[in-house]
């Protein structure tokens, strides 16, 4: 296993990943998944995709990490400056959340959008994380289909998504 392509293949994943549980980035935590991965690379084995494989190790660190006491510990000394912050957060807030929410419909308007064929390819292994094979067997059709229609897919969101990119 060559760690540099891995992470290189896995990078945004695995941020996206991270961003979507914990609700920020975290470097951190990005480097505690690669250590792992290194450090249990002899244990993968090639039943699943390696993506899905990384994306187990990386919801399970992210969520150990929420339920550790370090983060416990944070929240409860940054209770001393959340009057500031609420202040703050509330005068960015509505244009912040107007741009997020554009964004989103227009990201979910695209996947719509797809022929059916792509957009289950698109929610089952790009939101739901399954592997080629996961999806295969719950779209009934071969790996290499599932993996040409999901580039398509992917080919045609970025085209019609070139400006949020």
């Amino acid at each position: 296993m060559d760690l540099k392509e891995i992470i290189k293949a896995n990078k945004e994943n695995v941020k996206n990943i991270i961003r979507m549980i914990s609700g920020n980035d975290n470097e951190d935590l990005e480097q505690e998944v690669y250590v792992r991965i290194w450090k249990n690379s002899d244990k993968y084995e090639e039943k699943g995709s390696l993506k899905g494989w990384i994306s187990t190790i990386t919801k399970n660190i992210t969520k150990d990490y929420l339920k550790s006491s370090v983060v416990k510990h944070e929240k409860l000394t940054d209770e001393e400056d959340t009057t500031f912050d609420i202040i703050k957060d509330k005068k960015e807030s509505p244009e912040l959340r107007l741009i997020t929410n554009d964004r989103q419909k227009r990201i979910s308007n695209a996947i719509n959008n797809l022929k059916p064929k792509f957009k289950d390819v698109i929610i089952f292994c790009e939101v739901y994380g399954y592997s080629y094979e996961d999806c295969a067997k719950k779209l009934k059709c071969p790996v290499g289909t599932i993996k040409s229609r999901l580039y398509n897919a992917k080919k045609q969101l970025a085209d019609e998504l070139e400006d949020l990119l």
